[in-house]
């Protein structure tokens, strides 16, 4: 079945007119429990999170930052999914998640003091106040195996499949099509199907792996993969706040349930490019993303709170909230202190190890043999 003949569930056209797709019908019934606050905030999410996600690619462009992967174009499938995650479950991001992370709590400037090479992890991932969310992994698909390995000691030790929406856990995995064709997401499926792991497979398939395009990665939709191990699989519209929202809530509590792990197949479009150190005009038309530029989420879901009656007042109180965090995360992360060098071996080993002693005492004696004891 070729891409274009997979069903797609989708609950908001381009426009933004309410207009299920047949396979969407089944989660009607979630999208319309959504109060307007509700749907308001992920408005809110998707267009705050866009301001914070421009400001920081000009403070890379400025020297501010070392790196910077943007997720211009990607927030409905990260609101939808993280707004769809209850307190207790656990996220496992990759690298560019900036919008799932912020609605778990994480302080941006946390990410930007990561990308700006002054911290080891960007935050506590186990400081209640971040949402049970894992570190960044700038190595493909790695947090893939690492969260169906936590999801396995989820089941082992009676956290899950109690019948207790409120205390029950899950995971939440993301990963992009590139990562999809990586060794690592096959044996994790491998495990979480075995193991019946607590466990939702977000994919966002944003159609390039850097400069390959997703046709050049595989024959079918990436969804048939997931399929293939017998996990139950959606293919939605990514760009959809309330198909990411619906399906990854419906699925998220079956596997809570220990109805076993889910996936999703997000198919959305990265509008910017793959990191600051990308040219996406060397592979990609302009007619491609202009094409895309129609389908963006945030224009969708605006065109959707209008239709119900949201004033601007709303959408001007939104604007100023992103310019309030651009600002703030600007300045923030130009106070941000160097990190002390001796940091670097203190988490190498879980307990106190010789050789990261030895390391660091060479490193010291280095440091002080330049005038002024700094290298």
């Amino acid at each position: 079945m070729t891409s274009a003949e997979t069903p797609i569930v989708r609950i908001l056209e381009p426009d933004g007119s309410f207009a299920p797709t047949p396979e969407a019908e089944p989660l009607r019934e979630i999208v319309e429990a959504l109060d307007e606050s509700a749907l308001e905030q992920m408005y809110r999410d998707m267009a705050v999170t866009r301001a914070f996600d421009q400001q920081a690619t000009m403070l890379q462009r400025q020297g501010q930052l070392a790196l910077w992967p943007p997720s211009l174009g990607q927030e409905a499938a990260q609101v939808g999914s993280a707004r769809a995650a209850r307190s207790q479950d656990t996220i496992f991001p990759s690298y560019r998640e900036h919008a799932v992370a912020r609605v778990r709590g994480v302080d941006p400037v946390s990410i930007l003091a990561l990308m700006r090479s002054a911290t080891h992890g960007g935050w506590d991932p186990t400081d209640p106040k971040n949402g049970n969310t894992r570190l960044y992994t700038l190595v493909l698909g790695t947090q893939v195996p690492h969260a169906t390995g936590f999801a396995m000691g989820l089941n082992f030790d009676g956290r899950t499949g109690s019948g207790d929406a409120e205390k029950d856990e899950a995971v939440v995995v993301y990963y992009g099509d590139g990562a999809a064709s990586e060794g690592d997401v096959h044996e994790a499926m491998v495990f979480a199907a075995s193991y019946s792991t607590p466990e939702l497979f977000f994919l966002q398939n944003n159609q390039w792996a850097i400069s390959v395009p997703v046709a050049t990665q595989a024959a079918g939709p990436l969804a048939n993969r997931s399929a293939g191990y017998g996990i139950p699989t959606l293919r939605i519209d990514g760009n959809d706040v309330l198909a990411s929202y619906a399906a990854s809530r419906m699925y998220l509590d079956e596997a809570r349930a220990g109805g076993g792990p889910r996936a999703i197949e997000a198919v959305t479009y990265r509008m910017g490019a793959h990191t600051t150190s990308d040219d996406p005009t060397k592979y990609r038309t302009k007619a491609e993303e202009e094409s895309w530029a129609r389908r963006d989420p945030i224009a969708r879901m605006r065109a959707f709170l209008e239709n119900r009656g949201a004033g601007s007042e709303f959408f001007a109180d939104v604007d100023q909230e992103g310019e309030a965090l651009a600002a703030d995360v600007r300045t923030r992360i130009a106070e941000w202190p160097d990190p002390d060098p001796a940091s670097m071996f203190a988490h190498v080993y879980s307990e106190p190890h010789a050789l990261m002693e030895q390391q660091a005492a060479w490193l010291a004696e280095y440091e002080a043999s330049f005038e002024g004891g700094a290298a």
